[in-house]
């Protein structure tokens, strides 16, 4: 019988030439994006077989597909980890990843410096869930004294958000190990080109792939990467919560892996001569950067991180408060206010504002958050015109 029209339409060009593609002697450089919903299979006993995990193959884009497990791969090579995933957010990859660990009537021991969200989801939220939250100051408080004997995880970030504190990562390492813990660490400000925090003892390095793995301010992700045991638990509640990465977004946040470190290096140089023109500004009361001298986490970020980086985000206080931040975000040209970080340009973010909105008076003076403080993602441009561009709106107050 000869088809009609709307039946080639639909049937050409569908999984039976991408399996004669599969005979091919080539292949295309770059990673397909599977923008499919499903897969499709010869018989019942192919389907029974992955989802036996007797054979290799796909079945439903919610669980997985082949761009995230391509980009999953890219992240675990570059943290020389077991196994990475990827997520549809930093959040859902971070509230996934503890939701996987602990339950109603665990504790967690966790830095008070935090992304807002994060600190949000520990404070309020867990105790829906029955968990309970101890904030200690991971630098110079007593973490091991707030560990309890039913506590499940330490949380912290390798470069804390938005003061630029740096922890001691192998000694919460071992603060963990001791007591049973997981040692669970967000190491979106510095990525794996700074530092490589499994190497130093932790169970799981988290990210907001929104930022610096991104790179390029046009996608929405979140990442994880650890040993398989742990990945294949935390795998469970992406598919419960349906929090996969799309395929055009995991195709993205792969192809802007593969310049990661010429990009971090860079924002990190800059960032270092911005915030030594920014120490010695007489309008600028504070400069919190881990690669300047002065700043008391040098040391420790020295010990820790490559030779040379520290990364590309800093924090200021101006001498003065709202109005005076207020009208430097305004005096800027092309130093945008954004509610986030980690794009090629420069841009600046107002803390009290935006991210940490919502913390409490008491909360923002414990996380040392004034109104009088911006903090600084610093982009890929020419450091120069970076500072001429910051020198000229802090004339203005």
């Amino acid at each position: 019988m000869k088809e009609k029209l709307s039946t080639k339409l639909i049937h050409t060009g569908d999984w039976q030439d991408y399996k004669k593609y599969q005979g091919y002697s080539s292949a295309p450089e770059s990673l397909p994006i599977y923008l499919t919903s499903v897969f499709a299979f010869d018989d019942v006993p192919s389907v029974d077989q992955i989802y036996d995990g007797e054979a290799e193959g796909y079945i439903y884009t919610r669980i997985r597909h082949p761009n995230t497990d391509a980009v999953g791969g890219m992240l675990a090579a570059a943290e020389n980890g077991e196994e990475g995933l990827v997520f549809s957010s930093g959040m859902s990859a971070i509230t996934l990843s503890i939701l996987s660990v602990v339950s109603a009537g665990d504790h967690i021991v966790s830095s008070p410096v935090l992304y807002g969200g994060v600190h949000d989801f520990l404070a309020n939220e867990l105790k829906r869930f029955g968990v309970e939250v101890t904030f200690v100051d991971f630098i110079n408080g007593d973490v091991e004294g707030a560990i309890r004997p039913n506590t499940k995880l330490l949380y912290t970030e390798t470069i804390c958000n938005p003061l630029l504190e740096v922890p001691d990562i192998g000694r919460i390492s071992e603060l963990a190990r001791k007591h049973g813990c997981y040692f669970f660490i967000d190491n979106t400000f510095a990525t794996s080109v700074i530092v490589k925090p499994l190497e130093l003892g932790a169970d799981l390095v988290l990210y907001s792939a929104t930022k610096y793995l991104g790179g390029h301010s046009d996608i929405v992700a979140g990442a994880a990467v650890g040993g398989k045991d742990l990945i294949a638990r935390i795998r469970q509640k992406i598919v419960l919560y349906g929090a996969i990465l799309s395929p055009a977004e995991a195709w993205l946040l792969a192809r802007s892996l593969r310049t990661l470190e010429l990009r971090v290096t860079r924002h990190s140089e800059n960032a270092l001569k911005v915030a030594q023109f920014l120490e010695s500004h007489p309008k600028i009361e504070k400069v919190f950067y881990p690669g300047l001298v002065s700043s008391p986490d040098h040391e420790r970020a020295k010990a820790q991180f490559t030779e040379g980086l520290f990364g590309g985000m800093l924090s200021v206080n101006l001498k003065g408060g709202e109005k005076e931040a207020s009208t430097v975000i305004a005096s800027m040209p092309t130093i945008k206010f954004v509610p986030s970080l980690a794009g090629y340009a420069t841009t600046v973010s107002y803390s009290a504002k935006t991210s940490h909105r919502f913390y409490s008076p008491e909360e923002l003076k414990a996380a040392g958050i004034t109104f009088g403080q911006l903090r600084f993602s610093i982009g890929l441009e020419d450091a120069g015109d970076i500072i001429a561009e910051l020198d000229a709106a802090l004339e203005r107050i």
